[in-house]
Parts: structure tokens; sequence; C-alpha cells
């Protein structure tokens, strides 16, 4: 309940404070310049300017990042105003009531004048000077030429940072909503550092009014003096010179301040501690207090040097180097090094791919078991054997994991959804080259790689045997042999393909994550799809989902799409046909089947340029009618061929994509609907790529070329 008060309280303030406070505030710093303030009121708004100002630099030295004080630009305008608002109030006084004695422009002022020039004209006036040059000159050209490099800078950077968040995006590290609040604060940056460019302009005006108003002040305060009001020099001079100097101090300081105030604000780098934590986080190393002291004891033992003073000093700094290198000793058995990184352990998480995190060792009892430590809900997982950590290290270059996510991104923007992050770990159960990679739970591939060599594919004209390790290329089933780099010159001299090992883990990778993209959409992933679609089409999404289809039989459906490679990017056209079957009672295959006419386009589009042919497989009359035969024969059942027929059809199907893919082109087979999912289920079990279509899906605007005749013989008639 108290708590809930004290919210309340500091709820209200702020809401009187938006709301009341500030434009009343606005209207009273006009207010002060045109109308006469008597002198207690203008003692007011003195300490209350000296108040504003230590606020403000005390804000700007426990802020962590200089976006958290986004306001202080509008709070260095508004005090700026206030003090110049002050000054011509003062000014009005101190020339019109001047003549009545140093009392006349209220006790503040007077009091400031009085302390500073302490009997001396002169020296009140040259202390003045100084400080205004020291705010001029130092604190507030420093800080503009600053905060105009960090301007120019921001605006700069701001394109990659935008980039680098798309690609964030597009590679699943972050949400919507995450990237949308990553877009603001950079917008924020510029806008703050762009208006700190400006502000920074008000503290240079400010002091230099401050020189022109102190001169106005004395200069006008003599000739009224002498002229009006019929005073000797030295009475008007003392009366004047004391009220300007006052006048000036008092709007001075609060100038200096807020100067400080900007300074801190534009060179502060962003950390997680505010600013007297971090810089004394930074200077806290016995290295650099240990030379000081022995410097210092060296000048203490100068003939002629105040040796006591020096000798003090260096016992001082001998202490604090002795403080801060016991705490340093203290940090390092705690195994929390001092400016180091300790390298990750092995059996723990070895890096992200563009999302997952490495997991630190938690501390606890050496029998206690918990439940992260024996499952792992992480949808894509690559572990690798020790031999293979240093292709995500990125201390030493390893570009494993910036490549994977380069593949997901592509395989995303090719798929139509964001495929789920990469989790890398090391696992000690593996040998030291080898890696696994898994779908869920379930290990979907395997293979070892050598980071230390590269894999040399033969080519058609390759006649020379190198000597390494020889393998099956994991992807497509090639015959390579693992060479040492030394010698990949000579290899492509002899017609091989040069692969480097991060290439070889991440094809493979790619390979699989097509293979098995159904499996890594979730209901949770068609809701962001459906949430996204809902910004351009509410009500198509509204209509259908769920009143239509239900969530996890439109996660089926698509999951089916996504088993033959069939994009879902065009989620708007699959809602509206969906729409259309909703009282036809299909299954979740035959609703996949009924959408596959409208989407083909899109995979095909990725498959063979618009300007060229699609490369077509097609199967004779005579093979495709006995195939529809055995289709309808067998019923339920669906197709079922003979070991002859079968290794026959692969055969032929793998020697004609081979053929058109040495061409560096993609075929697909066009077969009758009726046995076109029964036939893709048995060509994929063998070809993964293979891309089996109906000729009911083929586009009426693309151009094919029929590149083969698959008939029941063993060679494929071209």
């Amino acid at each position: 309940m108290e708590m809930t008060l004290q919210r309340l309280g500091i709820s209200s303030i702020r809401s009187l404070f938006g709301s009341f406070v500030m434009p009343i505030g606005i209207l009273m710093l006009v207010a002060m310049m045109v109308l006469p303030l008597p002198s207690y009121l203008l003692d007011t708004f003195f300490v209350t300017n000296i108040l504003l100002s230590l606020l403000i630099l005390m804000v700007a030295m426990h802020t962590h990042r200089p976006l958290e004080f986004s306001s202080f630009p509008t709070l260095l305008l508004i005090a700026t105003v206030l003090r110049l608002g002050l000054n011509v109030a003062s000014t009005r006084i101190i020339l019109g009531d001047g003549h009545e004695g140093t009392d006349a422009a209220g006790r503040v002022i007077e009091a400031f004048g009085e302390f500073v020039i302490a009997g001396n004209f002169a020296v009140g006036i040259f202390v003045f000077i100084i400080l205004v040059i020291i705010n001029l000159v130092v604190i507030t050209k420093g800080a503009g030429r600053v905060s105009e490099v960090s301007a120019r800078f921001t605006l700069d950077a701001m394109p990659g940072k935008q980039m680098a968040i798309d690609a964030d995006l597009n590679a699943g590290v972050l949400t919507n909503d995450e990237a949308r609040q990553r877009r603001e604060e950079i917008t924020q940056e510029a806008d703050f550092y762009g208006a700190m460019d400006g502000a920074s302009k008000f503290v240079k005006g400010d002091a230099i009014a401050g020189i022109l108003i102190l001169a106005i002040n004395i200069i006008g305060g003599l000739i009224v003096g002498l002229a009006q009001h019929d005073m000797s020099l030295e009475t008007a001079g003392k009366s004047y010179v004391l009220l300007s100097i006052g006048d000036g101090l008092v709007a001075q300081i609060p100038s200096l301040l807020l100067a400080i105030a900007t300074a801190i604000i534009v060179t502060r780098v962003s950390s997680t501690h505010d600013m007297a934590t971090h810089i004394g986080k930074q200077i806290g190393m016995s290295r650099a207090w240990i030379p000081v002291t022995g410097v210092l004891a060296l000048i203490g033992f100068v003939p002629g040097m105040p040796n006591f003073l020096f000798v003090s000093a260096a016992i001082g700094a001998g202490i604090t180097a002795f403080l801060v290198r016991r705490a340093e000793k203290n940090a390092t058995k705690d195994g929390q090094p001092l400016g180091a990184g300790a390298p990750p352990a092995l059996g723990r998480p070895a890096a992200g791919a563009g999302g997952g995190a490495a997991e630190g060792a938690e501390q606890g009892a050496p029998d206690r078991i918990d439940l992260s430590d024996v499952t792992d809900n992480s949808p894509v997982s690559i572990q690798l054997g020790y031999g293979l950590i240093e292709m995500v290290d990125e201390e030493t270059g390893g570009p494993l994991v910036n490549r994977i996510t380069g593949i997901r991104k592509q395989i995303s923007r090719n798929l139509g959804f964001v495929i789920p992050a990469v989790r890398v770990r090391d696992d000690m159960s593996l040998n030291a080259n080898q890696y696994r990679v898994r779908i869920g739970q379930t290990i979907v591939g395997e293979d070892e790689v050598y980071p230390d060599r590269k894999l040399a594919i033969p080519g058609e004209q390759s006649n020379l045997k190198l000597p390494g390790i020889e393998v099956k290329e994991p992807t497509f089933g090639i015959d390579a042999v693992w060479i040492e780099q030394h010698k990949q010159a000579e290899a492509e001299r002899s017609g091989y393909v040069v692969v480097e090992p991060e290439t070889v883990l991440t094809t493979h990778v790619s390979h699989l994550m097509n293979k098995f993209a159904g499996e890594l959409l979730g209901q949770d992933d068609v809701q962001a799809l459906l949430d996204n679609l809902a910004a351009s089409a509410p009500s198509l999404v509204q209509s259908v989902i769920p009143k239509l289809i239900p969530l996890h039989s439109l996660t089926g459906i698509l999951r089916e799409l996504l088993a033959e490679r069939m994009p879902i990017s065009d989620l708007r056209r699959i809602l509206e046909t969906l729409a259309n079957l909703a009282g036809k009672n299909l299954s979740i295959a035959e609703s996949a089947e009924a959408l596959r006419p409208g989407l083909a386009g899109l995979l095909i589009q990725q498959l063979a340029p618009l300007s060229q042919p699609l490369p077509v497989i097609t199967l004779s009359s005579e093979l495709e009618h006995m195939l529809i035969q055995m289709t309808r024969q067998s019923g339920e059942a669906g197709l079922m061929l003979d070991n002859a027929l079968a290794e026959k059809l692969i055969t032929s199907v793998t020697q004609a994509s081979e053929r058109v893919s040495a061409e560096g082109r993609t075929a697909v087979m066009v077969v009758s609907p009726a046995i076109r999912k029964q036939l893709s289920a048995i060509i994929r079990h063998h070809l993964d790529d293979m891309v089996v279509l109906g000729f009911t899906e083929l586009p009426d605007n693309r151009k094919i070329n029929v590149v083969a005749t698959i008939s029941g013989d063993d060679t494929p008639a071209s």
C-alpha cells in the first residue's frame, strides 16, 4: 500500500510538472524580460537558477548513457533563457535603482559582488573575465567541437546500424518489437547529438552575452549615475561596478556549471556505470599507480623542492597502489581477472549463431544436476568436437557463426519465415574434427571437417590423384579429399574445386535446413506471420484464422508445403485460397496440394530466371500411365514400386539431373497431378534437392525446356 502511494505520488508530481509547472514557467521567462521584478523575487529566481544548474550537472554525472538524458538540450535551452531573462530583469533594476545602494538589486547580487570584489574593483573585474574565458574558450569551445564531431559521426553511422538491425531481424536474432526499439534508439541518438550540436551554441552565446551585459551595466550605470543622479565617479563606480560584477557572477556560475554538464554529456561513453564509477574503475590499476608513486618520491628528495608535500603525495599514491593491487589479486582469486576474458569451458555452449547464447557454468554442488544439463530446447543446434572450436572463436577470426547467420537469412528469405537461431556448442563426446547437426532432439547430420586442411572436389577433367584424407562430401556424397593448404594451387590446376572447411560445414547445414524446413516451423512462428500480415490485411486474418482454419491446421498445411521447398511467403494468397476451400472438408495434405498451383511460381522463380526456360524432366506417356494405374490399384497405400523399377527410375532421374547441373542449371520434374505427391516422396528419399511438380503447377507465362524424358528403360531419352 505504501509503495502504491509512493508511485502515485511520483506519478502525480511528474504529471503536475509536465502539465502545469513547465507551461507556467515558460510564460514567466518571457514575462520577466518585459515586466519589472521586485528585488526579493529576483533573488528567488537567481537561487532557482543555481539550483537548476546544479541539478542538471548532477544528473549528467550519474547518467550511464548520453541518451538516458535525452531532454538535456531542451533543459539547457530553458536554463539559458532563464539566465538571460534574469540578466534583463537585473539590468533594469541596476540601471534604474542602482543609485540607491548596493542592495538595490537584491541580496544575492550584493553578496556575490562583495565576496568577489573584496574591496578591490580591479580584482573583481579580472576574476570575472577569467571565469568567462574558462567558460567560453576552454569548456564551451571544446564541448561544441565534440558535439559537432559526435553528431556527424552518428549520422554517418546510421545506415550501417540500420542494416545491422535488419540483418539481425532477418536472421531471427531480434523480434519485431526489439528491432523497432533499436531503430527508435538510433533515431533518438541521431536527434540527440544533432540537438547537442545546436545546444552547445546556446552556452557559447550565453558566455558572450555575459561579457556584453557586464560592460553594458558598468558603462550604462556610470552614465546614469553621473548624468541623472549627480553621483561622484567614485560613488557611482563603487555602486554600479559591484552590482554589475555581482549580477555577472550570479549568472556566470550557473553558466559554467551547465557548460561542464554539456561537456560531460557529449564526452560520455555508454557504460553500465555512472561517471564516477566508470572513471574509478578504469584508473584503478596498480601498474599505473606504482610508477606515479616512484616519480613523486624522486621529486620529493630533490633539494629545493617542497619535499614534505611531494613525499606525502608519494605516500598517498603508494597506499592507493597497495589497495588497488590487493583488490586485483582478490578478483583474480574469485575467477574474475580484471581486463581479461576466460576461455569458454569445454562441454559448454561455444557460441550462438544469430541468437544462440553461450551459457556460463553455474557454481553449485558437484553432485547437482539441473534440468538445463539434460535438455536442449534449441530448434537447431550444431555440436562441435574440440578441434573445431577455433572455427567459432571470434578472437581468432572464426567465421562459422557469421556464415551460419548468412545462410539463415538467405533461407528465411527464400521460404518466407524466419529460420530459428542456431545454437553452436562444443561436445567432448565427439571426435576432435567431428560435428553433429540436430533438429530439435533428432540428429539429422554428422560428419568430419579438418580446419587445418581444405576439401578438394574433383571435376570432370580431374585426372591427378591428390594425397590426403579421402572422404565423401557430406552434402552431395561426392568423392573428395582433404588436402593440405599449401597444395591448393596444385589441386586447382588439376581441375579440382577447393573448398574451405567452414564452407563445407555451412553448406551441409544449409542443405539440412532446407530439407527439414517443415519441422522448423511452429505455431508461434505461424502466429508471428499472421500478426505481420494483420498489419496490412486485418480483416482477412480475422475472418480465416481461427474461424475457418484453426491455427494448428494452418501450421500443418504450411509444414506440408515447406517439406517440398514450397515458399510460404505469400501468406495473403494462402489464406484467401484456404477461405475458398473451407467448405470442402479437405485434409491437411489435400489442402496443401490445393495450394501448390498458386505458389509454385515462387519456387520456380528461385530455380530459373524469368529470361531462361525452365529445365524440365518428364516421364514417358507409357511409364506415367502405368504409374497412375498402380496408384489407383494401391488405393490408400499410395504408389508402390518394385525394387527394380524404382532403381531404374531413380538412376535415370539422377543422371538427367546431374547432366543439367553440370551446365549450371537446376532441373525440375513434371508429372501428372495424380501421382505427383507419391512420386515426390519416393524421389526425395534418394534425391533431396529434386523438385517434383504437377503439370497444373507450371505458370502459363514460363517457357520450359524438356531436357530428359524418363522411360522404363535404363537410359533416359533426351
